[in-house]
């Protein structure tokens, strides 16, 4: 009973518009009086969850993301992009998959991702004649690759949560991030092969020349990556450590380099990240108090009990919790999604024999998926509104990309554990 009246309460408190903070904390106090807990008692766990190093990576991602969207930090990695593919009907979208790629692995933010590529990809893309609704529908389904390709602030949070190694986690995504941007490039050109408005431009005679300028300009955008990943993956730094040298080199690369920051903007910057971590850290409190009323109900052992006893198939019970994630993914955001779906539906893939690192990789699967996938789609109505197109434009191109890239890796990612496991196991044993 408390279990289906909470989920009905935090529900319908979403629909409503209600904060995420305010809905977990409404959320908490219906459970706490429902199970007569005292809550003043639990208010010491929430802090005491909270008080670990590696969330001190999420503002500092934050940071340099909002850097990077001000600095024009993204810019030379399209200009790149667009050299090699734009002679191809299709390759400016397909530049944006590339780029959202590369941007996302930096920033690990979405809305970061979508609001610096849709606005530097919009205008070339209109020039170029470009369907403006699939455009911005491919824009936006490019967008989450940053909750997929390291490092991912959702990584850092789900193994905060579920106490599992923050390496591991960053590893068994990439490969299903790789698979999605192929899968995301190849739908794109085929529903874009027959399209004669569209206007190419022919590689440049002098391409070397070209490809050795665009290199040189892209070089310290391009490094930026190979300094964070490199760093945590060769031991060098930690997760939190690489949040926080991304932020000392994007702001002179920003300031000197491309001169796209200011103190205006630089300031504007500080103050997004401020408003946002202080948001996220609320929400994280609210959320470990929560989850310790749902351990205190075995709200956890209520919902296993009640999914084993529809099936004890595991393909069967697969695909219901990836429905229930993409549910999650529609109504929150991805750092709400992976909060709530965590620490819930964790104990029924373990029950299962579900390795915990393959499921990092699903769930950041379904929360991507879940953020473009309508009716609710909170990316894909930031994506209209980035790419000045109405939404009617983008469902049809959106759904079509949602059955033929996203379903596809979430489906080889949850019943191919080799996929997401591979990496991890190879690199760390």
């Amino acid at each position: 009973m408390i279990l289906a009246v909470t989920l009905i309460l935090l529900c319908c408190a979403l629909i409503l518009g209600m904060s995420v903070p305010l809905a977990f904390g409404l959320t908490m106090i219906y459970i706490a009086f429902a199970g007569h807990h005292d809550v003043a008692s639990l208010l010491p766990s929430g802090h005491w969850r909270m008080n670990a190093l590696v969330l001190m990576a999420i503002p500092l991602f934050i940071m340099a993301g909002g850097i990077m969207e001000r600095g024009r930090i993204a810019a030379p990695l399209v200009a790149m992009a667009e050299l090699f593919v734009g002679h191809i009907r299709g390759g400016l979208t397909a530049a944006a998959v590339l780029a959202s790629a590369i941007f996302g692995s930096i920033s690990g933010s979405a809305s970061a991702t979508l609001t610096c590529i849709g606005s530097i990809m919009t205008p070339h893309l209109r020039e170029a004649k470009y369907p403006r609704g699939l455009s911005a529908a491919i824009i936006a389904n490019a967008s989450p690759l940053g909750l997929l390709i390291p490092p991912s602030a959702i990584q850092i949070i789900y193994a905060w949560v579920t106490q599992q190694s923050v390496l591991r986690c960053f590893l068994a995504t990439i490969v299903p991030g790789l698979i999605l941007v192929c899968l995301l490039i190849v739908v794109n050109l085929i529903m874009l092969r027959r399209n004669k408005k569209i206007e190419t431009r022919p590689l440049p005679e002098n391409f070397g020349r070209e490809f050795a300028k665009t290199s040189w300009t892209a070089f310290p955008a391009l490094l930026m990556p190979v300094i964070i990943l490199g760093g945590i993956y060769g031991g060098i730094m930690t997760p939190t450590e690489a949040a926080g040298i991304a932020v000392i080199y994007a702001i002179p690369v920003g300031f000197f380099i491309y001169k796209g920051l200011n103190r205006q903007n630089f300031g504007q910057a500080l103050l997004q990240t401020a408003t946002t971590t202080g948001v996220v850290m609320v929400m994280f409190f609210m959320v470990m108090i929560v989850s310790r009323l749902l351990i205190f109900e075995d709200i956890p052992g209520i919902a296993q009990d009640i999914v084993f006893s529809i099936s004890e198939n595991p393909i069967v019970i697969m695909i219901m919790i990836n429905i229930v994630l993409i549910l999650i993914g529609m109504l929150m955001d991805d750092v709400s999604g992976i909060l709530l779906g965590a620490p819930l539906l964790f104990p029924i893939v373990t029950e299962l024999g579900i390795d915990p690192i393959q499921f990092a990789a699903i769930i950041g699967v379904n929360l991507g998926m879940g953020n473009i996938t309508p009716p609710t789609a909170p990316l894909l109505y930031l994506g209209a509104r980035v790419g000045n197109a109405p939404v009617n434009e983008m469902i049809g191109p959106s759904l079509i990309l949602i059955a033929f890239a996203w379903i596809p890796t979430l489906l080889i990612t949850t019943y191919v554990p080799e996929v997401s496991l591979w990496l991890p196991n190879l690199l760390l044993g």
